[in-house]
């Protein structure tokens, strides 16, 4: 007799596998019509509205970096609408139609655990100007798209440290709202709520690891994380967690969702590496989104900085 065996990750294959795969050529063809008018956008290029979200209060920015190698920033159409984002919908343009009911004011973020100085802070005393960075980093996602994409923010180090943290925090965990009213798609369980994250602590103190608080010289939209987001650009984008409202310094590894859901798919570590392939589809390849070839994957999504971090470890178990 078969026994069917349900799979541990309840996710049907259709809403996993990597839409710019499956899309047509003309879907390329238009996102290539939309380049322009997108990286542009907020003086990237010739300005011409893209939607609602142009509508978002500039920031003040202090200091700019190019970290993704002078590569093409990526349309900003694509990255408030080709998003992950469960608790809003699997579909890649879900977030984008229903994130507006989400209420990022007031909104505050407690951090405890093992630190000297717990407590919380309210995410408008992170938007002084003299601290906001703008950092262009390359994005690849674990389903095989990628992205390059202007993240305003501040070290997550800097963050940290004003809770002051003691030698028993040897790993830093992260938590997403989980808010039924506002994000109903959480009712369906695809995922076990809430969103859960973490990196070892010197992970999080890595001068790349970054906390973003807007996009384009904008505040952050809603699909993209608003209003405080990960920004890990050497590890696959579902370590970035959207929506932050609590921050724990723990002694221990804590357990994280996609880890959780389905181990043998997804690490602890998730650093982009091109050797180690996803169970159902290979690493080595990816495809920026609005480009219809695909290019290499680089080790470390490359940044090859974050390597001495994982000296001595077998990059292949601890994935």
């Amino acid at each position: 007799m078969l026994i069917k065996v349900a799979h541990p990750f309840p996710i049907k294959p259709s809403e996993i596998t990597p839409e710019v795969v499956h899309a047509d050529r003309r879907r390329f063809l238009r996102q290539a019509g939309l380049a322009t008018a997108g990286a542009a956008l907020f003086g990237y290029g010739p300005a011409k509205s893209v939607g609602a979200e142009a509508e978002l209060a500039p920031l003040n920015v202090a200091r700019k970096s190019e970290m993704a190698g002078g590569e093409t920033v990526t349309p900003y159409a694509d990255i408030t609408h080709y998003n992950n984002y469960y608790e809003f919908g699997t579909a890649k343009e879900d977030p984008s139609r229903n994130a507006g009911r989400l209420r990022t004011r007031p909104w505050s973020v407690v951090v405890d655990g093992e630190c000297e100085a717990p407590g919380h802070i309210d995410i408008d005393d992170l938007l002084k100007p003299q601290a906001l960075e703008e950092r262009i980093y390359r994005h690849r996602c674990v389903e095989a798209w990628s992205m390059v994409a202007p993240w305003v923010g501040l070290p997550l180090a800097d963050f940290l440290k004003r809770f002051r943290p003691t030698s028993k925090a040897k790993y830093v965990a992260f938590e997403t709202l989980y808010d039924r009213q506002q994000m109903p798609e959480t009712a369906r369980g695809v995922l076990d709520w809430p969103y859960r994250e973490g990196l070892r602590i010197d992970e999080a103190m890595h001068p790349l690891a970054f906390l973003s608080v807007g996009l384009y010289g904008r505040v952050l939209p809603n699909q993209d994380g608003a209003p405080l987001r990960l920004t890990l650009p050497w590890k696959y984008g579902f370590k970035s967690i959207k929506s932050i409202v609590r921050v724990r310094f723990m002694e221990r590894q804590p357990e994280v969702t996609w880890n959780k859901m389905a181990p043998d798919e997804y690490g602890f570590y998730s650093n982009v590496n091109p050797a180690v392939d996803h169970p159902r589809w290979s690493q080595a390849q990816e495809r920026r989104l609005g480009e219809l070839f695909k290019r290499k994957t680089l080790m470390f999504n490359g940044y090859p900085e974050v390597a001495s971090l994982y000296t001595g470890m077998d990059l292949r178990r601890f994935f």
